[in-house]
């Protein structure tokens, strides 16, 4: 059979390598991609760089503050997030330094503050949590007033919410401004604006306003217990023993250990007085004896 001629043949057809498309990488685009993907770390969206958290011993004192506080709410509304982060470290710095000027407008100044602690901008949020700190440190009991109550409510809700979130970068500065609040302020008033919380449908919001609420007990006079009433905080700690979240119940057992040791201060018998101080006033006989264990243990 004769071999077909080689020159009839198609030709091979060589492929030529593909241009690959130019990708032009922006500075803000480095720097994005340098960050970790970790939910435990600040997210640093193009501008957050520009963001500094100010520890409260470093702010310093604003040099015409007469002048700037006219302006300070109008930069709290502002629709540049980073104007409102200036303007929240400059109510940093009116607290700290020039508390006079703030006070009559500290409602409004409060309820911008809740509005900034809702941005799901992290950098935003946070920023706004530390100048809650600020304001706790230099107001303390002057948010129970009237005219400031209802906006410190939404305050306090906020950071337990924000203090129960997974971000650690957000949830550690409002850990600390809880710490920050509780000790800034008489703790009957604040234990009656927290207590309502440790029966919140969330458990870890219960689990925050249950460490906030143990802290205000221990700080407590024997007088400012007998107000709200021993049994009151006993019967608190017993729902908070059954809670879900160890943090609830180890904040349960430190309530417990407060009133056990203002209300046997003076005895002799100190076993004695709470054995039959838990069985008169505890209901169940098992709650009765969980509470006597907790510190017989």
């Amino acid at each position: 059979m004769a071999l077909r001629s080689l020159d009839n043949a198609l030709p091979i057809a060589i492929e030529r390598p593909k241009k690959q498309a130019k990708v032009v990488v922006t500075q803000n685009q480095k720097e994005t991609d340098c960050v970790v993907n970790d939910e435990n770390k600040a997210p640093l969206p193009p501008g957050d760089a520009a963001v500094d958290y100010v520890p409260s011993e470093n702010i310093e004192a604003i040099d015409d503050p007469d002048s700037k506080i006219h302006g300070l709410v109008g930069g709290l509304e502002s629709k540049d997030w980073l104007e409102i982060c200036r303007s929240l470290n400059d109510t940093r710095r009116f607290a700290l330094f020039h508390s006079a000027l703030l006070l009559p407008i500290l409602g409004k100044v409060l309820l911008v503050i809740v509005k900034s602690m809702k941005n799901p901008r992290s950098a935003l949020c946070k920023t706004s949590v530390m100048a809650s700190a600020d304001i706790f440190k230099a107001f303390g009991d002057e948010l129970f007033e009237s005219s400031n109550s209802d906006a410190f409510d939404n305050v306090i809700l906020q950071l337990l919410l924000k203090a129960s979130q997974d971000k650690k970068f957000v949830c550690e500065e409002a850990d600390k401004t809880l710490k920050a609040m509780v000790e800034s302020m008489t703790p009957l008033p604040l234990f009656h604006k927290l207590h309502t919380y440790v029966k919140h449908s969330n458990m870890r919001i219960r689990a925050k306003a249950a460490i906030s609420i143990s802290h205000c007990v221990s700080k407590m006079e024997l007088d400012g217990m007998k107000e709200f009433g021993f049994v009151s905080l006993v019967q608190i700690a017993v729902n908070l023993l059954n809670d879900r979240l160890p943090e609830a119940r180890e904040a349960a057992r430190s309530i417990v250990v407060s009133v056990y040791e203002a209300l046997t201060k003076d005895e002799e018998q100190k076993q004695e007085v709470w054995q039959n101080f838990c069985q008169s006033n505890l209901p169940a006989i098992h709650d009765a004896q969980a509470i006597v264990k907790i510190v017989s243990s």
